[in-house]
């Protein structure tokens, strides 16, 4: 039974820099459903939200959370976060990430501007932020001695003193398959991080990689950890409508740079829907382009930069015009085709400003956790400074207390479980699924296409189960089990919202309460699977 002092379980920026800042000290192991860089942390495009210019302040930046968090944010980690966001980006500069200068500016670097923000304060590398962060920092994990990487391998489940009829229900570390054996193993950790991104494949159009199935924060809820506020998944605006773009993101700083969003015939729309107009938070912009394709009939609207000089675009959009070009669209000259799309999980995993959660030894952090910072909506360019940030702190958490002996842990049992003979069934409960959360739990909704969703959900509950019970665990069936999970906490969050905040908009209940107050799930065992 491999041991380690740390299991961080997943590989984006979180994951990653968590495992960096304690591997001088510990024995880390880092668990990945791909490659090391197969995440969503990878496909960011925008950049990090830092105050680095001369007129912005740190007031300004939280006052600009929490607007567009729609009065949900929690004001403390909220603040926590933009006041530790100098010294996360300082600790990333140092690893060596290459962002774009600009040596017009008192700090050195371009900062563009996106939805929301006040300022310019979103520093970043061209447009592929994530890519440069990524591979600069992955470059370094994968070079330190005392770091583990496992590659190709899905977590099952965590291993809890509950799971083992303990009256202490601390984390002891968690069973992976290994995707290219086929063997599920025991890996006990000290302290374990749950680091799996969020739940953008729930729906059918996402800007999400296939790797963001829910995982983490469906294994949390099965260990006993509260989760909070899932019902807020923030549907990107503008995500490249082309039969051959799967899952194109056409970043924020693309409108933030002076891009128009306009219907096919030539005319701007976003005035007429909200007086910042392409710069307003992305619930609006989503809700504002959802609202103009539902009573046109369209299959998308038109995000325009072309206006802006040839060289301008290529030196500040090079991914975007490339992939675009590739695909016959070329932004310096032509407007470029665009729709909503699932793109951030705003809830999680609930945690606290160490990033611990309910359950003793087990930590959350990134898209899996919920910390307060997001509320209603997320800010654009908040995610990544948010995983630095956090990382840092679980970090220094763990590093400051002493190891607790781990007992002796069981090995998978599969015994009573025979080879799948119908796998026909998750490929067909997967579409089933994304199809419906599209329809019934999206931009818009209601009451009753919740329930519709919820009467379906617990259909697919009872199958999976039954699957699970009685056949070998893939790795599609253990995602398909995690996204069925993560779908029915954000309908049952989205049902016991009477009103409409930020993301979450009821056409039953369209006005803002007075007072805004979280969505708090506590864990349940009976329909848990």
């Amino acid at each position: 039974m491999p041991q380690f002092d740390v299991l961080i379980i997943g590989s984006g920026l979180a994951g990653l820099s968590l495992a960096l800042k304690l591997a001088d000290r510990k024995k880390v192991a880092v668990i990945t459903k791909k490659t090391l860089l197969e995440g969503a942390s990878t496909w960011a495009q925008g950049g990090i939200a830092t105050v680095l210019a001369p007129d912005d302040t740190l007031a300004e930046h939280i006052q600009d959370t929490m607007i567009a968090g729609a009065g949900l944010c929690d004001e403390a980690a909220t603040r926590y976060v933009v006041e530790h966001a100098k010294p996360a980006l300082d600790w990333l500069i140092a690893q060596g990430v290459p962002f774009t200068r600009d040596p017009g500016n008192s700090n050195g670097y371009h900062l563009t501007r996106e939805g929301g923000h006040s300022h310019r304060r979103i520093i970043h590398a061209a447009d592929a932020t994530g890519m440069a962060v990524q591979e600069t920092i992955a470059a370094r994990v994968q070079a330190h001695p005392n770091i583990t990487l496992l590659e190709y391998y899905i977590a099952v489940d965590l291993i809890t003193g509950k799971r083992l009829g303990h009256t202490d229900n601390r984390c002891l570390g968690a069973y992976a398959l290994n995707c290219l054996s086929d063997e599920v193993v025991t890996i006990a950790a000290h302290d374990t991080i749950l680091a799996t991104g969020g739940t953008g494949k729930v729906y059918l159009y996402t800007t999400n990689p296939d790797t963001a199935t829910g995982d983490g924060i469906a294994m949390g809820w099965r260990a006993g950890c509260r989760v909070s506020n899932m019902e807020f998944i923030q549907f990107h605006p503008t995500c490249l409508f082309h039969p051959h773009a799967k899952s194109f993101l056409i970043s924020e700083a693309v409108r933030g740079e002076g891009g128009l969003l306009k219907l096919p015939d030539g005319n701007r729309f976003m005035p007429w829907h909200d007086e910042r107009a392409e710069l307003a938070p992305r619930d609006v912009v989503a809700r504002a382009i959802d609202f103009e394709m539902k009573k046109r009939g369209l299959d998308c609207v038109y995000l325009d930069i072309s206006h802006k000089p040839e060289a301008f675009l290529k030196e500040h959009f090079p991914t975007i015009h490339a992939r675009c070009l590739a695909l016959g669209i070329d932004i310096t000259q032509q407007p470029i085709p665009v729709v909503p799309a699932a793109h951030y999980s705003c809830g999680g995993i609930m945690t606290d400003l160490h990033g611990r959660t309910d359950v003793d030894n087990l930590y959350a952090v990134g898209e899996t956790a919920c910390t307060g910072l997001h509320g209603a909506n997320r800010l654009a360019s908040n995610s990544l400074l948010e995983c630095l940030v956090f990382a840092d702190a679980a970090a220094h958490d763990i590093l400051g207390k002493a190891p607790i002996a781990l007992p002796a842990l069981p090995p998978w049992d599969e015994s009573r479980v025979t080879d799948a003979d119908e796998a026909v069934v998750i490929s067909h409960n997967w579409a089933e699924l994304r199809r419906f959360m599209w329809d019934y739990v999206g931009i818009v909704r209601t009451t009753k296409r919740l329930q519709r969703a919820q009467h379906r959900i617990q259909l697919l509950h009872e199958e999976i189960n039954e699957y699970y019970t009685n056949f070998h665990v893939t790795s599609d069936l253990l995602e398909l089990r995690n996204l069925v999970l993560s779908a029915d906490l954000i309908v049952q969050s989205a049902l016991a919202r009477h009103e409409s905040r930020g993301l979450h908009y009821s056409k039953d209940y369209p006005d803002t309460l007075p007072q805004a107050v979280p969505t708090v799930l506590e864990p349940y065992n009976y329909r848990a699977i």
